[in-house]
């Protein structure tokens, strides 16, 4: 699966994305989120607040219940403000 991290959650991983074979336990973004989580302090640093990250799975915005099954990129970002 490619994963794409944005903005802060970018800095805090210390780099733009990555190709991961991902476990097949993992059904939901929230189950990915968890399990970035435990692979290092940079991604515990990154998912501290999982609940301000957002998350878009194949360019759409998807909520953290929604499943991974059939989807190719998984991007991450902060919340966003307008101007």
């Amino acid at each position: 699966m490619k994963l794409v991290y944005f903005a802060w959650v970018r800095e805090r991983i210390g780099r733009p994305g990555e190709e991961l074979d991902l476990p097949d336990d993992l059904v939901t973004v929230a189950d990915l989120i968890g399990w970035l989580s435990e692979r290092g302090d940079e991604y515990a640093h990154a998912f501290k607040r999982p609940e301000v990250i957002r998350t878009a799975l194949d360019k759409r915005h998807a909520p953290h219940d929604a499943p991974l099954a059939g989807a190719t990129e998984v991007a991450f970002f902060p919340p966003m403000t307008g101007g």
